[in-house]
């Protein structure tokens, strides 16, 4: 991978950043909210909101408050919540970490199972454990998060009492609290990944083992086996890298769900408290954050793509 490559790529996320913070900042531009009355309480006097608007640079234009605002957010002020009157920044990247946790678990605990259930299925085309594996893919696709999530609170949390149904326990606090309150969420955002992940190696295997090489290399006398793990795994599980890019950009913003449901106190959650509070600066942050995330992550699997494939140049 050339360098001139990574520095467009670099060039082009910054460039994606920007034009989300011109979004974010026009959408919370009209959001039915008053920052000065949010912050004094509506029974402020009007020349108290009147000189907080003018101190805080609320009467100046809109492009010099974006300006102004793009400013601080480029020297890592992110602004202070008009919620609790504290620096929105640490409070962001911290729910983005207990975010991050919650995907790359469930992320890992996917690839685990995916990627052998998609094997299975290709290798049994058409065989019982094919039809398994399909029904389970097409059963994790078609439940919402909110079905899966609710069932799995009432049978293992309520019913059987094998694992605590909300909160969140910091690792660094306790270590075993802190993963008996991950299993269940970390399960049931898995079991839409391992439906589309399952479903992609499947097809991709099943395309690859039908390929000339792959029957060249048999008729050399190779060994299956040496031929699906030399050969065929390594250019089937190419697309799955980009699904799992993608399904990163899912996890931030499709877990809002797990994590309303289970109290997990990530950047989703952070995120509805704040719309529901018309805290802007917390809004425009969070969404920034999670912007940058997947912008990075997508990069991260485009690096990948080359290892994996020295056959992709990019230049």
């Amino acid at each position: 991978m050339s360098p001139n490559y990574i520095a467009k790529r670099l060039v082009m996320i910054v460039y994606t950043l920007f034009i989300v913070s011109l979004i974010v900042f026009a959408i919370t531009q009209i959001l039915p909210a008053d920052a000065a009355v949010m912050m004094l309480g509506e029974n402020a006097t009007q020349d108290a909101l009147a000189a907080l608007r003018e101190n805080m640079g609320l009467n100046a234009p809109v492009w010099q408050q974006y300006a102004t605002w793009l400013g601080h957010v480029l020297q890592g002020n992110l602004g202070t919540s008009l919620r609790t009157g504290q620096p929105v920044g640490p409070v962001m990247f911290e729910a983005l970490g207990r975010s991050l946790l919650l995907a790359f678990l469930s992320i890992g605990l996917m690839l685990v199972l995916a990627i052998p259930l998609g094997i299975i299925a290709a290798v049994r085309r058409g065989k019982i454990a094919d039809m398994v594996v399909s029904l389970i893919s097409y059963a994790g696709v078609a439940l919402p998060e909110f079905v899966t999530a609710t069932v799995a609170v009432l049978v293992f949390a309520d019913l059987m009492k094998w694992l605590p149904p909300t909160g969140y326990v910091p690792l660094t606090e306790n270590f075993a609290g802190g993963i008996a309150h991950l299993v269940l969420p970390v399960c049931v955002i898995s079991v839409i990944l391992i439906a589309h992940v399952s479903r992609m190696v499947r097809s991709e295997l099943v395309d690859v083992l039908h390929t000339d090489y792959i029957r060249a290399a048999r008729l050399k006398g190779i060994s299956r086996g040496q031929v699906l793990r030399r050969h065929a795994l390594r250019n089937a599980l190419l697309p799955t890298i980009t699904i799992v890019a993608l399904d990163v950009g899912y996890l931030l913003g499709g877990v809002i769900v797990v994590e309303e449901i289970f109290a997990i106190p990530g950047i989703g959650r952070q995120l509805i408290v704040a719309i529901q509070a018309r805290d802007l600066p917390a809004i425009q942050a969070g969404v920034l954050i999670m912007a940058a995330t997947y912008s990075i992550v997508n990069f991260i699997a485009d690096i990948l793509y080359a290892w994996l494939d020295k056959r992709i140049q990019y230049d």
